[in-house]
């Protein structure tokens, strides 16, 4: 049954019928994961705009830059919605750091990993147990590692649908919609960052460079996930 609504999804290239169709699919379980992108924040502003039964949360590393809370605030004002805030568990966050330091990430890809994963993947998992679907702002050309990314795929890592409304968009495409439809933005990207997560982790991008260099700039481009957006590599019929 998966995979025949898998089909069906994908058969639907439109952003906002692929929402509303997915919302009425999922009724009740389905919700947008943001970071408050630009991708997102474009999502967000759809939703909000079709009134759908999709929930929005984000995840609170404690880490963030002071820009990207300023425009969660604003978002909330924006289109008059509810957004879930979920954060680490304490414990085991102040463990990591009593043992490793408060920037062990700067050390080693294992010690970053070992941060993004108590930080937000295990609560993202905490969240997404509890969900059929998931929605998120990726796009195929944002980095190497999401080259093979489709709007809706099954999600082997976490066990439920993910939908990637604006996987086929450019960065043009992106950036035309926030102005044209003066969507609330992360005012960082007007200063070079062109995908912002943790403060430690993420600086401007120099001319040339790829949309994610930087973030995690000390690593090489193979290892630039957080974990978010890996899980197990999918059969053939996983794909779909």
């Amino acid at each position: 049954m998966t995979n025949e609504l898998i089909e069906k999804l994908q058969n639907i290239h439109d952003a906002d019928e692929l929402l509303a169709v997915a919302g009425k699919m999922f009724d009740g379980r389905i919700a947008l994961a943001s970071s408050f992108s630009a991708e997102d924040q474009i999502i967000t502003e759809k939703i909000a705009k079709a009134g759908l039964a999709i929930e929005i949360f984000t995840l609170d590393t404690g880490r963030l830059p002071e820009e990207t809370y300023k425009v969660i605030d604003a978002t909330r004002r924006r289109y008059g919605i509810d957004i879930e805030v979920l954060a680490p568990d304490g414990d085991k966050l102040s463990e990591f750091v009593s043992k490793n330091g408060p920037n062990s990430f700067y050390d080693s890809v294992e010690k970053r990993k070992a941060c993004c994963a108590i930080r937000k993947v295990e609560p993202l998992k905490r969240k997404l147990a509890r969900l059929d679907a998931w929605i998120c702002g990726l796009r195929a050309e944002q980095s190497p590692t999401r080259t093979d990314l489709q709007t809706v795929e099954w999600d082997a890592g976490n066990g439920l649908v993910k939908i990637s409304p604006l996987a086929g968009w450019s960065t043009e495409m992106v950036w035309d919609y926030v102005r044209q439809n003066d969507v609330p933005y992360n005012k960082l990207h007007d200063m070079g960052y062109e995908s912002i997560g943790c403060a430690p982790c993420t600086r401007a991008i120099k001319p040339g460079e790829d949309i994610r260099a930087g973030r995690w700039w000390w690593e090489n481009p193979e290892h630039k996930e957080c974990g978010l957006h890996l899980g197990p590599k999918k059969t053939e019929t996983e794909k779909v």
